[in-house]
């Protein structure tokens, strides 16, 4: 049963560093320690515990669970530099929570995909939306924004993007020669429990293995040499599985771990695509699969230049004043209009108010969704419907101008996720874990955000008393001279 750590923060000044000298109050770790939520995090983590499960060893805190987490993926480290990193750096270690410095690791980096799926991506959409909370919270003394109209206040960024996963460009080719050869190792992992009758295999290993070397080597092999070389491999999985389930039937599934009999299942499903998509090699295959270690992957046919089709999660995104939120993220391709609705009223939900406008681009436009923005009395950008007057042509042009540069903020918090973060290249292999760690990426984005707010604050407050001083001290006409 986990056990709530004090939530109080400790004071710079307490840490104990082996050299006697004391944390600098000024560096980042210790500035992002004072924006993250760690009472919140704390009950999440809490209640991803069993209360009935037996006492053993105690659990590590969710300050060390979460804050490593944020290390990873706010420094763009895979599991073990992450460890490696915390236990060199004091900073870190006052991030996640220690009195001292400890130069020992604090656990094994295999334990991050634990704490991965012990806050979950509702988990870690909560936290963000907290930070965001509290933040406004702080700055409920500012004057508030005069730029919308009637009770709308507001501007609201949508759009959408893919996270990339880490596998390689899928081929029909390539991954039915992988699962060729996963077969083939099943069968000889149970072989040993069979009655050892027979050929392993009723083809020969060697040869189609040259005969996928010979079309997967060559730059632009023709169609009908590839479609053959499919057909051959094919039909060598489909003997395959017909083996093993005979074996199988015999000496039980058990035989098999249960990693193998869920890359097995995989497989049945994979190869009954393949026969359905030579048969019909126009069609399209529903929950296509392209890869085996992750068959929850998706391709996502989003038409970019030099990427038509991009193998990942699909993500849409929310900017209000500079911080992101994810309004919808899914492993299958969905349409960004239908999202919108949602968006617009989560706004409302954290603001008490609909915003003065909505700023996308053409697909979001949904008859719907325009009729609903009429109804709210909130500007969608884009065109109007309809032939415009010819008074109203230059204003549209003006106000679309306008909304394109303010639209630009969401494509560079995809273009600092993607080159900073780590949005460019999911490396988590399972799904939740995936899901999980572009949340994460969100947060770090969002965080950075805040202290790039909070370093612009503190330059104005010292810019003005510094022109206050100067004032005061000389005349104007001294100052002009």
């Amino acid at each position: 049963m986990y056990r709530k750590r004090n939530r109080q923060q400790m004071t710079v000044e307490d840490f104990t560093t082996p050299f006697g000298n004391k944390l600098n109050a000024e560096n980042r770790w210790v500035k992002m320690a004072d924006i993250i939520p760690w009472d919140m995090i704390e009950d999440i983590y809490a209640a991803s515990f069993k209360d009935d499960k037996p006492d053993g060893r105690s659990p590590i805190p969710a300050r060390q669970a979460f804050g490593s987490l944020y290390i990873k993926e706010i420094e763009n480290l895979p599991q073990d530099r992450t460890m490696l990193h915390i236990t060199e750096n004091m900073y870190m270690q006052y991030f996640l929570g220690l009195t001292e410095y400890n130069p020992e690791p604090l656990f094994d980096s295999s334990m991050l995909t634990h704490f991965s799926k012990r806050f979950g991506k509702e988990g870690l959409t909560a936290i963000n939306e907290e930070i965001y909370r509290r933040t406004r919270a702080r700055e409920e003394d500012d004057p508030p924004d005069e730029s919308g109209g009637g009770n709308n206040k507001g501007k609201l960024i949508l759009d959408a993007s893919v996270a990339p996963a880490d596998i390689r460009y899928p081929t029909d080719l390539s991954l039915l020669n992988e699962c060729r050869e996963n077969t083939e190792g099943f069968i000889e992992d149970i072989w040993d429990k069979t009655d050892r009758r027979g050929h392993k295999t009723s083809y020969s290993r060697s040869r189609m293995r040259k005969s996928y070397l010979k079309i997967s080597k060559q730059r632009n092999p023709r169609w009908k040499k590839v479609r053959q070389a499919v057909l051959e491999q094919l039909e060598c999985v489909e003997k395959n599985l017909e083996t093993l389930d005979y074996h199988l039937a015999q000496i039980g599934m058990d035989s098999l771990s249960d990693k193998q009999q869920e890359r097995l299942s995989t497989i049945r499903i994979f190869a009954e695509q393949q026969r359905w998509h030579y048969e019909n090699p126009k069609a399209s295959v529903p929950e296509r699969i392209v890869s085996l270690l992750q068959p929850h992957i998706r391709p996502m046919v989003r038409g970019k230049a030099g990427k038509e089709v991009e193998f990942g999660q699909k993500i849409a995104v929310a900017v209000v004043d500079g911080f992101t939120f994810i309004e919808e993220q899914s492993w299958n391709n969905f349409s960004e209009g239908k999202t919108f609705i949602d968006s617009v009223e989560r706004y409302y939900e954290r603001h008490g108010f609909y915003p003065e406008a909505v700023l996308a681009d053409k697909t979001y436009r949904t008859r719907d969704n325009i009729n609903y923005c009429k109804e709210k009395g909130i500007r969608l950008s884009g065109p109007r419907l309809g032939r415009p007057k010819l008074s109203e042509i230059e204003a549209d042009k003006e106000q679309a101008y306008r909304d394109n540069c303010e639209r630009n903020m969401v494509e560079g918090r995809f273009g600092s996720g993607k080159r900073r973060f780590g949005l460019d290249l999911v490396l988590s292999r399972l799904k939740e874990t995936g899901e999980t760690e572009v949340a994460m990426n969100i947060i770090c984005m969002n965080v950075s955000h805040l202290l790039r707010v909070l370093l612009h604050k503190l330059w104005l407050r010292l810019q003005t008393a510094f022109l206050c001083r100067f004032f005061t001290t000389f005349t104007i006409s001294e100052v002009f001279q």
